[in-house]
């Protein structure tokens, strides 16, 4: 997996650039110069969607009336071109080598990344549906099947809670429709319950090991997937006369969480922020070698300002990883450019490439 060229066109503060890449690519510059939206243009081209914006238009350079995104890959050694066209008012058009996909979703883990941000602790401070959307986004990249079913389900839940939510209104509900979307409801929520608990069966073991290695075997940290138990269509079943008072779908799939531990205690309320920041690194690591693992092919690796976020000994192991031939392309965004030729050295330097913006 490799970027040869990316074409930007209006992509937030972003008027017109294009680069050619190396190995290891370092954007150095200071804050707001659109460091992080390069790194974002690339993530936008493997998901149809920013990891920052939940509204695609806010990704649309201020003055302008479109934004244009234009990836040349090089994937298991085939030449393939990625573009993203979205324009005021209209539709997102994603097109591979030329042909436009009907289905976004269609497009998902053609191109597998994995971004790591300083925002990512939200997945340990926030809600329980940014956890899920972090496991479901792996799964999704590797087997298309599960999205597709996570799909199907999404929608199951939402015509159910409109039913649910008629009630309110009426009094009554239709009992029939009522059971043909817990039906549905309750085969594709069986699916991808057994897909997550296949998937962390193998996930556990590498994050352990590279939160070892980060922090030099100094904890032990897990993570425990909660899940409802039973049949899922007898539960909905159950549950109809609460669902109806509340107006929405009580359990399912849709509620999983994750709980982080650390030496079997919650990480968010018994770690330090460097532990949570070791943990998360371990986390987005982890994610690295199962798409590894499960695709034949290596992700590109978004490092977003993360060693402005690190002590020297926690940077001096992270380079130590990307010295090894398991990782491919690397993007990486920095303040200081000292740091940067400090951080890549001899070792790495005829394979990296310095932009400075």
């Amino acid at each position: 997996m490799f970027l040869r060229n990316l074409k930007i066109s209006n992509f937030k503060n972003i008027e017109n650039s294009e680069f050619d890449f190396l190995q290891i690519n370092c954007f150095v510059g200071n804050n707001g110069v659109g460091k992080t939206n390069v790194l974002d243009a690339i993530y936008y081209l493997s998901f149809c969607k920013s990891f920052f914006n939940h509204n695609d238009f806010h990704s649309i350079r201020y003055g302008s009336d479109f934004f244009a995104l234009h990836g040349d890959y090089l994937i298991k050694g085939v030449e393939e071109k990625i573009s993203c066209v979205l324009k005021e008012g209209g539709k997102k058009q994603i097109k591979h080598s030329g042909k436009l996909y009907t289905r976004h979703s269609e497009h998902i883990g053609r191109i597998p990344v994995v971004m790591i941000a300083p925002n990512d602790h939200i997945l340990i401070t926030g809600g329980s549906d940014v956890r899920r959307k972090f496991v479901d986004q792996i799964i999704s990249q590797q087997d298309s099947l599960y999205l597709q079913n996570l799909i199907r389900y999404n929608k199951a839940i939402e015509q159910r809670n409109k039913l649910l939510k008629s009630f309110q209104i009426y009094h009554s509900v239709d009992e029939v429709n009522l059971l043909i979307w817990e039906e549905q409801i309750a085969v594709y929520g069986k699916f991808i319950q057994e897909k997550r608990k296949n998937f962390f069966e193998k996930f556990l073991e590498p994050m352990n090991n590279f939160y070892q290695f980060i922090s030099q075997n100094k904890e032990e940290v897990s993570l425990e997937y909660q899940t409802f138990e039973g049949d899922l269509l007898s539960l909905l079943k159950e549950n109809r006369e609460k669902d109806k008072i509340v107006g929405y779908t009580t359990v399912g799939v849709h509620k999983d969480d994750l709980l982080f531990s650390l030496k079997e205690m919650p990480i968010k309320t018994h770690a330090s922020q460097g532990q949570q920041k070791t943990f998360l690194l371990a986390l987005k690591l982890a994610q690295f070698d199962f798409l590894l693992k499960n695709m034949a092919v290596k992700p590109i690796l978004l490092l977003d300002d993360i060693f402005d976020k690190f002590d020297f000994e926690r940077v001096s192991r992270i380079l130590a990883l990307l010295e090894e031939s398991r990782f491919g392309q690397v993007f990486i965004t920095d303040t200081h450019l000292e740091r940067v030729e400090k951080i890549i050295g001899e070792a790495l330097k005829e394979k990296t490439k310095i932009f400075k913006l």
